[in-house]
């Protein structure tokens, strides 16, 4: 199983996806090079597609699609920081999180969105 570094980038009440050409929107991130790891991957991927270079980065959980493994980061911008496409990527764009399921996404996206958003809500249960 391939292991992939994958980033939810949040502003406010927003979540970044990308796009590249001829393709689904979906979470930044990438494959994981032997020699790093996983945050190092989601460091230099999020930078390699975004020009984003940030720090604050948050374990979030490990994800398992059909033939990948995705360590999932989170990430909180600040209103000033601007994400602009670079490399493969043709479109950076924020989405609220209920408009996520209704784009063309990949099927890894939805669902590490969704598990982000079901977790929050338990958490906020627990504490209210």
């Amino acid at each position: 199983m391939k292991e992939r570094a994958t980033i939810v980038c949040r502003r406010r009440e927003k979540i970044l996806l990308v796009t590249r050409e001829r393709s689904r929107w979906s979470l930044p991130g990438g494959t994981i090079r032997r020699s790093e790891s996983p945050l190092e991957a989601a460091k230099r991927e999020l930078e390699e597609e975004t020009t984003l270079a940030v720090d604050g980065f948050a374990y979030l959980f490990a994800f398992g699609g059909f033939s990948k493994r995705h360590h999932v980061y989170l990430v909180d911008l600040p209103h000033g920081v601007v994400p602009e496409a670079a490399n493969e990527i043709l479109r950076c764009r924020w989405f609220r999180p209920e408009q996520i399921s209704t784009l063309m996404t990949s099927v890894p996206t939805r669902g590490i969105v969704e598990l982000m958003l079901r977790r929050e809500a338990a958490l906020l249960g627990q504490l209210g």
